[in-house]
C-alpha cells in the first residue's frame, strides 16, 4: 500500500479480498460446528441418563436410541413387535388369528402353556436393531406345593448367533422380584406393576441376530404366559455394547470372604446395576459390608469401594423408623435406587399346621445409569457380609443372591453354571 501497489483491480487487493473470502467461510462454518455441538450437547442432556446418544450423522440425524430429547428428531427406524398374535414381528402380520369373536379378535393373546422342561422361544429377530421394550406376565404359583415359577422359569437371550446366552437369569430375578414372588418396582429401566407385569426399558443392540427364550423349570406345565417385546430396526453406532445380565446366588457365604456378584468379565464396557435379594441368617445388623470393584487388573484392593450396603442403595441408617421402641423397615422405589421388598411372611401358602414366619427376606437394586462403572480390559464385583452390633463390627453368614447387569464389547461372557431350581428357591 506504501508503494501505491494496494488498490482495487490489483493483485494485491484481488489476493486480500480471497483471503477474506476464506476466512468469512471457514469462520462460518466453525459458527455452525459450534452451533451443531451446542445443540447435540443439549440434546444429548436431555434425552435423559439412560441414553447413551452417540454422534452418527445419517440423513440429517445424530441420534441413537429414544428419549425425552430424542421424541422430536425423525430419526428413522422400522417399529416392529413380537408377541403371540405375531410371533415373528411381521410387517403388516400382527392379530391374524381368529378367536369366538370371528377373525383378528383377539385370536392368540399369549402361549397357552409351556410344558416342563420345555424352552419356549419367545422371539427371534434379524438385525441390525435394538431391542426397546419387554413386558412379561406369567402366574407366580401352579399349586400349593409349586409355588416358586418365578425362579423356575429362566430367562436368556442370546446375541448373533451365539451359542451361549449373555443374559441367563430366573425370570422373577431379572424383573427385580426375587424370593419366587412379585412385588411393586418403580425405577426408570426396570418397571413392575400389578399384578406382576414385568417390564425392561433396558435398550438392547444387536448387530445380526437376537433370540430370547424362556426355559420352564417348574413341575406343572405354566399357563397363560403373556409377553410382548418392542424392537426397533435401524442402523447401529460402531460403538453400541452388548447387554449382558448374570444370576449368582450362595445359600450360605463363608465367613470373612466376599461374596462374588460378577467375574471372568474380559474386554471393554460399562457395569450399569445390581439387583441383591438378601435372607439375612443371623441377627442384629447386617448391612455393613462394602461394594468392591476391581477394575483393568486390580487384584488384592479394588479400584472403587463403597463404604457399606445400604449406602450403595442410597439408604441410609438401617432403613428404618422407631415407633414404639421397634425398627420399623421403611421400602422406597427412586428412578436409580430402590428397596422395592421386605417381609419375613411365607405369603405363598397358608397351612393350618404351621406358621408363616421366614428368614427376613429384602429386596434392592442399583442402576449405575448416571455413573456406570467402566473397564476397559476386565472386571470383577464383590459384595462383603459384614455387620455391627453393641460389640461392634463381625463378620457373616448369610444367604445371598444377585443379578449383575453390564453391557460389554463382546456379544457373551462365560457364565457359571445356574444350580438347580431346589437351590435356586428361598428358605
Amino acid at each position: 500500500a506504501q508503494n501505491g501497489d494496494f488498490h482495487k483491480g490489483s493483485p494485491f487487493w484481488f489476493l486480500l479480498d480471497a483471503f477474506s473470502i476464506a476466512y468469512k467461510r471457514e469462520k462460518s462454518r466453525k459458527t455452525l460446528e459450534s452451533q451443531k455441538r451446542r445443540c447435540y450437547n443439549s440434546l444429548a442432556r436431555a434425552a435423559g441418563p439412560l441414553e447413551k446418544i452417540r454422534l452418527r450423522k445419517k440423513g440429517g440425524a445424530y441420534m441413537f436410541g429414544n428419549g425425552w430429547g430424542a421424541l422430536p428428531l425423525i430419526t428413522g427406524g422400522q417399529s416392529r413387535a413380537i408377541n403371540g398374535e405375531n410371533p415373528r414381528g411381521e410387517k403388516g402380520r400382527g392379530g391374524m388369528a381368529a378367536s369366538g369373536l370371528g377373525p383378528s379378535r383377539k385370536g392368540s393373546p399369549c402361549l397357552g402353556e409351556i410344558k416342563p422342561g420345555e424352552t419356549a422361544v419367545l422371539g427371534e429377530m434379524e438385525g441390525p436393531g435394538v431391542i426397546e421394550h419387554i413386558w412379561i406376565t406369567v402366574t407366580d404359583k401352579t399349586s400349593e406345593a409349586d409355588c416358586f415359577v418365578l425362579r423356575d422359569l429362566i430367562f436368556r437371550i442370546y446375541w448373533d448367533g451365539e451359542e451361549r446366552p449373555s443374559v441367563e437369569v430366573p425370570l422373577g430375578d431379572f424383573f427385580c422380584c426375587g424370593f419366587g414372588q412379585g412385588c411393586l418396582v418403580n425405577s426408570l429401566p426396570i418397571v413392575v406393576n400389578p399384578n406382576r407385569g414385568f417390564n425392561c426399558y433396558f435398550p438392547m443392540p444387536f448387530q445380526k441376530r437376537a433370540k430370547i427364550t424362556v426355559e420352564s423349570q417348574h413341575k406343572n406345565p405354566v399357563p397363560a404366559f403373556f409377553y410382548q417385546i418392542d424392537y426397533c430396526l435401524r442402523e447401529l453406532p460402531e460403538n453400541a455394547g452388548y447387554f449382558h445380565a448374570q444370576w449368582r446366588r450362595q445359600r450360605l457365604t463363608e465367613k470373612g470372604k466376599d461374596y462374588v456378584v460378577l467375574d471372568n468379565v474380559h474386554g471393554r464396557g460399562q457395569y450399569i446395576g445390581t439387583y441383591l435379594a438378601l435372607t439375612t441368617l443371623e441377627r442384629y445388623w447386617w448391612g455393613e459390608g462394602e461394594m468392591k470393584f476391581y477394575i483393568d487388573g486390580d487384584r488384592d484392593y479394588p479400584t472403587i469401594c463403597g463404604t457399606g450396603t445400604e449406602d450403595y442403595f442410597g439408604g441410609a441408617w438401617s432403613f428404618t423408623r422407631q415407633e414404639g421402641g421397634k425398627s420399623v423397615e421403611q421400602t422406597y422405589c427412586t428412578p436409580f435406587l430402590g428397596y422395592p421388598f421386605y417381609s419375613h411372611h411365607d405369603t405363598l401358602i397358608h397351612n393350618d399346621y404351621h406358621n408363616d414366619d421366614v428368614p427376613p427376606m429384602r429386596g434392592f437394586y442399583r442402576w449405575h445409569i448416571p455413573d456406570p462403572i467402566h473397564f476397559e480390559q476386565d472386571l470383577r464385583v464383590e459384595l462383603q457380609q459384614i455387620g455391627v452390633c453393641h460389640r461392634g463390627l463381625f463378620e457373616r453368614q448369610d444367604d445371598v443372591a444377585t443379578v449383575a447387569y453390564w453391557y460389554q464389547d463382546k456379544p457373551y461372557t462365560d457364565f457359571p453354571p445356574l444350580p438347580s431350581k431346589e437351590e435356586r428357591w428361598p428358605r
